[in-house]
């Protein structure tokens, strides 16, 4: 075992011929929250039904938790948890009694899993009305009772398909709250996701997919120094100076394009709010306004795109 819980090397899939996954090499550790990203048809979902075992490699090795998933499919089952977008429960049955079903497929004890189904529905807060039908929850309750059959199965690695989709704000938050505390107990999630303001709140880095292949793996930051000069984009508000001029000349500056009367974006690769301020009121002129943000995961990921679509 190497020590990552996830370990692709040159992992490939082909279906008639066609390479849909195309030797992409990924490492996972231990307590991440890993987000793969990437258009419908990049390779995404094959990916995840590879390393669940669902669908083997034609080339390539992956390991989970040291496991080969295809050929020791129960003992990689036993500790990864797939919660999928439309969670499957059964509407006539109780969420406790869903929650039962699932412990007497994995072999639990009566005793041992009622015990840790109490555990798991007071962790997710379902514990007030897990004994109603799971046809009176709503969308935002029924993904807390799939992560609370993750806790229920002790699941060391979870894989979330879409986990906040078609949630509302606050049953957002909720959900996200929770995979926090599975990553800080260990827990290694990833999660799938199209909501990049979602996978940039939780996630500590992001795969990018493309046609295939992982183009990108790192910090929502590190993504924003690959993809544009200017990781930082400024929003400058000014009069009475040259500030195109003023801006041109500092280290780092990338573009300055006006945006309105008196308004300029200004994109550097660090934050040259400082030195642009001196430099603007030496010249005589007065500020009105002055902000700076690094790029967006949103904003990284549609220029990351761009430029892998200017290549092919």
């Amino acid at each position: 075992m190497t020590g990552h819980v996830i370990e692709a090397t040159g992992l490939t899939k082909r279906y008639n011929g066609t390479a849909v996954v195309d030797g992409i090499d990924l490492t996972v550790e231990e307590g991440e929250v890993l987000g793969l990203l990437g258009p419908n048809g990049a390779g995404k979902t094959t990916t995840i039904l590879m390393l669940l075992g669902l669908t083997e490699a034609s080339g390539g090795t992956v390991r989970v938790l040291g496991k080969d998933p295809v050929r020791d499919p129960l003992a990689v089952k036993r500790e990864v948890g797939y919660l999928p977008d439309a969670v499957g429960f059964y509407d006539n049955l109780t969420g406790r009694e869903n929650l039962r079903y699932t412990a007497r497929l994995g072999g639990l004890s009566p005793a041992e899993a009622d015990s840790k189904i109490d555990a798991a529905l007071a962790r997710v807060r379902l514990d007030g009305v897990g004994d109603r039908r799971v046809a009176t929850y709503s969308r935002g309750m029924r993904q807390r009772l799939g992560l609370a059959e993750l806790l229920m199965r002790d699941s060391r690695v979870a894989i979330l398909d879409e986990p906040t989709s078609g949630l509302d704000p606050q049953s957002t938050e909720e959900l996200l709250e929770l995979i926090r505390t599975f990553s800080h107990d260990g827990m290694t999630v990833l999660i799938s996701s199209h909501m990049l303001d979602v996978v940039q709140s939780i996630c500590s880095r992001v795969a990018l997919f493309n046609k295939g292949r992982i183009g990108f793996v790192g910090t929502v930051a590190e993504l924003a120094d690959r993809v544009a000069d200017g990781a930082f984009h400024v929003e400058l508000g000014a009069e009475g100076a040259d500030v195109a001029g003023i801006a041109g000349e500092l280290d780092g500056v990338s573009g300055v394009a006006q945006t309105g009367d008196g308004q300029w974006a200004i994109t550097a690769s660090r934050d040259v709010r400082d030195e642009l301020a001196r430099r603007i009121v030496e010249a005589g002129g007065a500020l009105r306004n002055l902000a700076a943000r690094r790029l967006s995961l949103g904003e990284a990921y549609n220029l990351f795109f761009r430029e892998a679509a200017n290549e092919a």
